[in-house]
């Protein structure tokens, strides 16, 4: 077995921002307009105050047992048998996390770039790379992510800044058309999606360098108002320059692309942007796959991690080419049911164990051992 792989609470951070902001700058734009209208950025806010109270629940477990993970410390506050109740759920929604994000780069390249290749194609090379991405381990991965942040927050800005002529700030206008009813089932879609799927860092948290613990709390909601400010931007951005097309088209940021235009010496930059967009699907999907292998060699007890990595990510390939059969019930997915198992299978685990810990701290009066 090798010897066990530790981070920085920087690098951790950088995972986190790339997981966050990996697949939901891309996605989350178009549903949320297409719910709420100009009142998305809105309901970005208010899914985002959501996401810094399940923060704040999932760094209070991290500090009362900063050695151990999900598993372990849910043995600790519950016992084995009520774990393995707990974390079925939330091991069943993994795998579906999993195969989702492959699912939705096998439709984005469908819709956008590669329309006459076959979506199992695509996914069958995606799933052989992230495999072989957390067969490398997390601290590999923790080296590429600094490169690849750059890389994708670059593309991100510049397709921001050349799509500047385009901006109508008036298309921000009426702030609420349809009341805060629509808002508040936007806030819900992005709450689901990614704000609820934080809480999977508890697997790999207790990685962090010994040295480093003490600042992991800052600069992991540091990450988390970067993520939400990117994402913001990239909302306001497709109100301004879309108007009401901005919840019919998909893939804001690839749409907004298409439309740069610079004196005949920068256009049709879509195919490069979408590429690189593809990197956050990418490590998103290599991250997800390492912490749930991590998180079953927990819960089975297995010494050795690595003999599961190609078994599990044949199984999310076989979940992503079966799960759904057309694109209308991907999207009743995202926008109802997804938020809904995130909030059962992620959260409730959590939260649960967050209010043991905390009742049982209270009534030693110390810290739990």
């Amino acid at each position: 077995m090798r010897k066990q792989e530790r981070i920085s609470s920087v690098q951790m951070s950088m995972l986190f921002l790339i997981f966050m902001t990996g697949s939901s700058i891309v996605i989350i734009p178009a549903p949320l307009t297409g719910m709420a209208g100009n009142g998305a950025w809105i309901s970005l806010l208010i899914a985002y105050t959501l996401g810094m109270l399940l923060m704040t629940a999932l760094l209070y477990l991290y500090k009362q047992f900063p050695d151990q993970s999900l598993v372990e410390y849910s043995r600790i506050t519950l016992g084995n048998g009520l774990t393995m109740i707990l974390l079925l759920p939330f091991t069943c929604v993994m795998f579906w996390n999993v195969a989702g994000i492959v699912i939705e780069i096998g439709t984005f390249f469908k819709s956008t770039m590669l329309k006459e290749t076959p979506t199992y194609a695509v996914s069958t090379l995606f799933f052989i790379t992230i495999a072989l991405s957390a067969l490398a381990g997390i601290e590999v991965m923790a080296r590429m992510a600094a490169v690849l942040l750059a890389l994708m927050f670059g593309c991100i800005i510049l397709v921001l800044a050349l799509v500047g002529p385009l901006y109508h700030p008036e298309y921000l206008l009426p702030v609420l058309p349809d009341g805060i009813g629509p808002v508040l089932h936007a806030a819900y879609i992005a709450y689901g999606f990614p704000y609820s799927e934080l809480v999977i860092f508890a697997v790999v948290l207790p990685l962090i360098k010994a040295k480093d613990k003490s600042k992991v709390g800052k600069h992991m909601y540091l990450a988390l108002i970067v993520n939400t400010l990117t994402t913001l931007a990239s909302v306001i951005c497709s109100i301004m320059v879309l108007g009401p097309l901005s919840g019919d088209l998909k893939y804001s940021l690839y749409q907004l692309a298409r439309l740069i235009f610079v004196q005949e010496i920068i256009e049709r930059i879509e195919s490069v942007i979408g590429f690189s967009l593809i990197v956050g699907f990418y490590f998103k999907a290599s991250l997800l796959l390492l912490i749930l292998i991590k998180f079953l060699a927990q819960l089975l007890r297995l010494n050795s991690e690595r003999l599961l990595v190609f078994p599990v990510a044949f199984i999310c390939l076989m979940l992503s080419l079966t799960t759904y059969t057309n694109e209308a019930d991907l999207e009743e997915v995202v926008n109802i049911t997804w938020p809904l198992l995130n909030n059962i299978a992620y959260v409730l685990p959590v939260l649960l164990l967050a209010l043991v810990a905390f009742i049982r701290k209270h009534r030693k009066g110390d810290k739990i051992d």
